[in-house]
Formats: C-alpha cells, sequence, structure tokens
C-alpha cells in the first residue's frame, strides 16, 4: 500500500484508542476505532473510491501484513505449558514450597524484581516468564495483579535496554551501525548505559515500591482490594477453574520444564543468529545475537520446553496423552485475549507507521528545531522519542528512526561529540518509557498476559508511576545537556523521584489515618 503523509492527524488514531480504553476500560472496541479512524484519514486522503468498505479493507489489509505469527505461536505455546504444568500440580506444589522459602509480600514483590532483571535476554520471554512463575507466590500473598504486572513490565524492557548481551542491544547497535559514526558500535552502546536514565530510575522505582507503601491511585485500590478479597485478573478465573489432575506432581514439574525454556530460549537466539550456522562472522555470541530474531527462537524453545512436559509428565502417567493434549488447547483458548489484543495493536501501529507516516512527522519536528534546541536536546529529545514510542507502541522502530536524525542534529550543535552519546541516551530511554506504559506496546500487553491482569488495568495504574520516572529522567536531561556530568544529572533525577514518592508516602500515610478513624466512627 502506497503511504499517504497525514502530519498531525498521523497520531489521531492512538490518541483515540488511548483516550477510550481508559474512559470505557474496554481495549478491543477502542483499538478498533483507533484502526478505522486510521485507516479513514488513509482512505480520504488517497481518495479512493467506495469510502466505508475501503477504511475496512485497507484495515484488515495492515492487519495481515503486520501479524507477527512467531510471537502469536509463542504465546500460545506458553499459555499451554503455563496450563499443563497447573494441571499436573506442579504450579501448586512450586507455589506451597516458595512460600516457605520467601516470607512475605516484600520478599516476593523483591524476588520478583530480581528474576526479571535475571532473564535479560529478550523482553517478550521475560514478560511471560517472570509472570509463569511467580503468579503462585503473588496470589499466596496477596499482591494485586496489577502491582505483579507493572514490576514484569518495568524490569522487561528497561532492564534489557542496558544488558549489552540482548536482542535489543543487537537492534541499537544495528542502527548505530546504520549511521557510520561509530568505530565500535558495541562501545557506544555501552557508553550510553550509565546515561539512560529512565531505565536506571525505572528500576530504582521498583526496588523502592517493592521495599515501601508508596502505591497510589489505581495502584492503591487494587493493593487494598487483593488484601482484602485476594489477587484477581483477566486471566486468574481460567488459572483458578483448572483441573489438577493428581496430587503427585512436585516442585520439579514446575522448575524443570521453565528452566528448559530459559535455556532452549538462549540455545535458540544463538541458533536463528547463526552460531552454529556456516558464515564464520556470526560464530561469537555477540555476533549471533546481533543477527538473531526473536520471534522464531521463542516459538523453538517454547516447544521444546512443551515436549521437555510432555515427557515428564505423560512419561510417569502424571497426565494422560488425552488430558496433556486437552491441557495444550485450554492453554491456547485461555491466551486468546492475549493474541487478539497483539493483533491489534500490530495493526494500529502499522496504519501510523506506514500508511500515515507518523515517523516523518516526527523527525520533521526535530529537524525543523536544530537552531533552537541548544542545551535543551537530551530533554526534548526523550520527548519527542518517548511521544513517538507510545503513539507507536515500539521502542525498537522509534530509536530506528530517531538515532540517524540524533547523530546528525547533535553534531550540527556540538561538533566536538561531547553531546552525542547523552543525546542517544536520551533517545534509548525516551523510547522505552514510551514502549514501556504504552496501551499498544507489545511488552505492555505481553505484561498483562504474564500477569493475568485485566490490560487496561495495567496501563492505567502503571501509567502514573512511569510519568514520575520520565519526569524525573527529563530533569535529569535537562541538567546533563547543560554541564555534561552524569552523578549530578543522575542524582537530580532520582533526587527529584524520591521527593515525589516520599510526599505520596507522607500523603498515604494520612490516608489511613483518615480511613482508620472513619471506621472506627462507623463502629460506633
Amino acid at each position: 500500500m502506497e503511504p499517504y503523509y497525514a502530519g498531525a492527524l498521523s497520531i489521531l488514531p492512538p490518541v483515540i484508542a488511548v483516550v477510550l480504553a481508559l474512559i470505557t476500560k474496554e481495549v478491543f472496541s477502542s483499538l478498533l476505532i483507533g484502526i478505522l479512524t486510521g485507516t479513514f484519514i488513509y482512505t480520504l486522503g488517497m481518495g479512493q473510491d467506495f469510502l466505508v468498505i475501503s477504511t475496512v479493507q485497507n484495515a484488515f489489509t495492515v492487519m495481515v501484513n503486520k501479524v507477527d505469527f512467531n510471537i502469536v505461536i509463542f504465546c500460545s505455546l506458553l499459555g499451554s505449558l503455563v496450563y499443563v504444568i497447573a494441571m499436573a500440580g506442579g504450579s501448586r506444589a512450586y507455589g506451597d514450597w516458595a512460600t516457605r522459602k520467601i516470607k512475605g509480600r516484600k520478599s516476593a514483590l523483591l524476588s520478583t524484581s530480581i528474576l526479571g532483571a535475571f532473564i535479560f535476554i529478550d523482553d517478550y520471554f521475560n514478560c511471560l516468564t517472570v509472570g509463569t512463575v511467580m503468579r503462585p507466590i503473588s496470589d499466596k500473598y496477596r499482591i494485586s495483579r496489577a502491582k505483579l504486572a507493572y514490576i514484569i513490565d518495568s524490569t522487561a524492557a528497561p532492564v534489557c535496554i542496558i544488558a549489552p548481551i540482548s536482542s535489543w542491544a543487537a537492534a541499537v547497535g544495528s542502527n548505530l551501525k546504520s549511521t557510520g559514526a561509530f568505530e565500535s558500535e558495541m562501545q557506544a552502546f555501552i557508553s550510553t548505559i550509565p546515561w539512560n536514565f529512565y531505565a536506571l530510575l525505572c528500576i530504582s522505582m521498583v526496588i523502592l515500591v517493592a521495599l515501601g507503601n508508596f502505591d497510589f491511585g489505581q495502584m492503591r485500590r487494587a493493593e487494598l482490594d487483593a488484601i482484602k478479597n485476594g489477587s484477581s485478573g483477566v486471566s486468574s478465573k481460567e488459572h483458578e477453574n483448572i483441573d489438577v489432575v493428581t496430587d503427585k506432581g512436585g516442585v520439579l514439574d514446575m522448575v524443570v520444564p521453565i528452566v528448559a525454556l530459559i535455556i532452549f530460549a538462549i540455545m535458540s537466539l544463538l541458533y536463528v543468529g547463526g552460531y552454529w550456522g556456516t558464515d564464520p562472522a556470526y560464530h561469537n555470541i555477540g555476533a549471533a545475537f546481533g543477527n538473531t530474531s526473536a520471534g522464531p527462537a521463542l516459538v523453538l524453545a517454547s516447544f521444546g520446553a512443551l515436549i521437555v512436559a510432555f515427557i515428564m509428565f505423560v512419561g510417569r502417567r502424571l497426565l494422560t496423552l488425552k488430558q496433556f493434549m486437552n491441557g495444550v488447547l485450554k492453554g491456547v483458548q485461555a491466551m486468546i485475549p492475549a493474541n487478539l489484543i497483539l493483533v491489534m495493536a500490530w495493526t494500529i501501529s502499522g496504519v501510523c507507521r506506514d500508511l500515515l507516516q507518523t515517523p516523518l512527522f516526527i523527525s520533521g519536528i526535530v529537524e525543523n528545531d536544530t537552531g533552537v534546541l541548544g542545551n535543551f536536546l537530551p530533554a526534548i529529545i526523550f520527548v519527542i522519542a518517548g511521544f513517538l514510542s507510545f503513539s507507536t507502541g515500539t521502542a525498537w522502530g522509534t530509536f530506528g528512526i530517531l538515532i540517524p536524525i540524533v547523530v546528525v542534529v547533535a553534531q550540527a550543535i556540538d561538533p566536538s561529540g561531547a553531546l552525542i552519546t547523552i543525546t542517544l541516551s536520551a533517545t534509548l530511554a525516551g523510547s522505552v518509557f514510551g514502549d514501556h506504559c504504552s496501551p499498544i506496546s507489545d511488552t505492555t500487553i505481553l505484561s498483562s498476559a504474564g500477569s493475568g491482569c485485566v490490560h487496561i488495568e495495567h496501563v492505567a495504574t502503571q501509567l502514573p508511576f512511569a510519568l514520575i520516572v520520565a519526569s524525573s529522567a527529563f530533569c535529569g536531561y535537562v541538567v546533563a545537556g547543560f554541564t555534561g556530568n552524569l552523578f549530578l544529572s543522575l542524582g537530580t533525577g532520582f533526587v527529584v523521584m524520591l521527593a515525589v514518592l516520599s510526599y505520596l508516602h507522607m500523603r498515604n500515610l494520612k490516608l489511613e489515618t483518615y480511613e482508620q478513624h472513619e471506621a472506627a466512627q462507623a463502629a460506633k
């Protein structure tokens, strides 16, 4: 399909989808209306006949072209793996064991954070694996699914973007290489890590939230409801209604398939990247990760883990062949809502990027403002990258678009090159920020699915935390643009974040005192 430059109208579809989703709490219809709005603008702009029919036809054409069936299959297979593990009693045994080892809500939240940071290879894999492992524990300690989804999401992309060996590092490196401005793309990427304020502050925020009473707004209400009534979420009913076939399942029936999944994922990423291929250029780990594709690799990994589960469960007669296959099908069914949201998110992203040329509109803003950015360049680039990533739901696409532009702009403002590293870091940080909190982002959707949280609830409860971190990072980049001092800039961001959290903590204490007083008065 031929693209059409829609200018400022190109950002209208995601804005409509996000606003409708937050108002109606219904994500499917909101995304569909956003998609149709985008294809209507395209159809009208291109002057196509049969306006209504062409609008719908264009929407489904983009959908067919943009669906990543590898990720759909991966999600479905992982849903099957989770289901059969639960049927065999592995999830219940693991939950009982873990609650004896992990004492209290804080320990459970910190354990989730540590596991999320440990699985840094790929964000898709991180979201679903951490959710699968930690959901039984969080349920035992009445941690809300919204809080679990927030921690999973906040230790996915923000961790991957500062991990030198990850699919994200490889993607950034390929974009840096295309600029021709760096002798070593990996060295350039590593130099951005300490300046990636959003990622570093986001991880700090997770630790503070896990250790302290910093919940507020809808997250606080979700936590209070979970403490009172137990955890609940979009997939909780499906998983709670799983018929546990046997009580003979043990902890290893949970641990072994998940460990197999992790091992297979690493090996598959290397295999798809050509580590064992015929081209010697990819016969080292760094090059293989740089050449890999996460989708096909994760399909291989999840299928391999499912085979391990089959051998363990059917081979030991914990499940019959029929029971195992029924569990596989029911696991796929449980992932249908997440897969549908993914398909529609890819579609609205494709409409904005490929049909309406949103990236061209954003890049035009950056290039036209070269002369007035000055020392505010890192902060402004952070905002622009965040807005573009939020609108399109993709961090990779955002830094792929902005990195070549940002390098030229930074060199024009500061020929010495001192500003390039800070500005590149702001580009990556802003891209992660938008991806982290966008309702149409893959990782946001998969975090909801992995934790069993209602998708729009995850978006609404996470967004205020993400905005606090982003505002703090913005302050850090303002200081960085003027001083170039890392410790002063990062310290400024951290102090701002801590000040806001301290205020919210004090407000929570006052609110709790008031609620206790009201309850006491009501009791009289």
